[in-house]
């Protein structure tokens, strides 16, 4: 019999082999590498989120709850003055009903002076006057003497500050003439108030012009308004001229008696 015989050049590369008897071996060596089991494919781990990242909250969401509610109650402040207010507005512009009759002071309380209107919702009435308000004040110099100043056309400097501005102030447009239309709507033709909105009016023209008159200087250095008058210059529109009408333009003044300044609400 032959020995154990020496590898040679032709069985290299050929796996060795039991010999035979040999009991096959078991466990993972027994397995080819080509027959290995495949290991799973990573996943991502529970608190990692698939998908593309979601975008940063923004606006109210991005409030803390507490913020998020006290921004909703503010909001829906707003949004019941607003509808207040519009209800408010059209029951006064509406023709007379049983609403407007039964709660017409609530009406008027919240209407009047700041949100008048001098026409009606179903019956427009287009001015055909140009009523320009004019103030002159009575002033106390430095030295103790009075004079009075001529008269300043405050429409006139409204009407200036209208003039090329795509967004005219509404101070500019309506404050003047809503105090104007205020006091003829609470005065009969002697200037004497009617009811009990007649001394408001009053106060709330008077105020105006006071600081009006201050705003031009009227008082001038080291002087004090004194006392205030105010009248109305009222001129007929211009009609066309193809109507023929004939209508006088001088204008028709009405002139209200002087009104004291108080000491503590004087101009300097």
């Amino acid at each position: 019999m032959r020995g154990t015989e020496e590898a040679g050049p032709a069985d290299a590369g050929r796996e060795p082999t039991a010999p035979a008897g040999t009991p096959a071996p078991t466990g993972p060596a027994a397995a080819p590498e080509s027959a290995a089991t495949p290991e799973p494919a990573a996943t991502a781990p529970d608190d990692v989120p698939i998908g593309p990242p979601s975008e940063p909250r923004t606006d109210v969401a991005a409030l803390s709850p507490r913020y998020q509610i006290a921004a909703a109650l503010a909001l829906a402040v707003v949004a019941v003055t607003v509808c207040v207010h519009l209800g408010m507005v059209f029951m006064h512009v509406a023709p007379s009903n049983t609403v407007s009759k039964k709660h017409g002071k609530a009406i008027e309380e919240w209407i009047y002076p700041e949100f008048e209107q001098n026409w009606k919702l179903f019956a427009p009435n287009p001015l055909q006057q140009n009523i320009a308000v004019q103030a002159r004040a009575r002033v106390r110099t430095a030295a103790g003497e009075f004079h009075t100043t001529g008269w300043y056309d405050l429409s006139a400097e409204d009407g200036r500050a209208i003039d090329a501005n795509p967004l005219p102030s509404h101070v500019d447009q309506n404050e003047l003439r809503r105090a104007w239309d205020f006091f003829t709507a609470t005065h009969d033709a002697d200037n004497r108030p009617v009811g009990v909105r007649g001394s408001l009016s009053e106060s709330y023209l008077r105020r105006i012009v006071e600081l009006r008159l201050d705003r031009d200087g009227a008082a001038g250095r080291g002087g004090t308004v004194d006392s205030v008058q105010v009248r109305s210059a009222t001129t007929n529109v211009r009609p066309p001229a193809w109507s023929g009408e004939r209508i006088s333009l001088k204008p028709m003044y009405r002139v209200l008696s002087w009104w004291s300044v108080p000491a503590e609400g004087a101009t300097k």
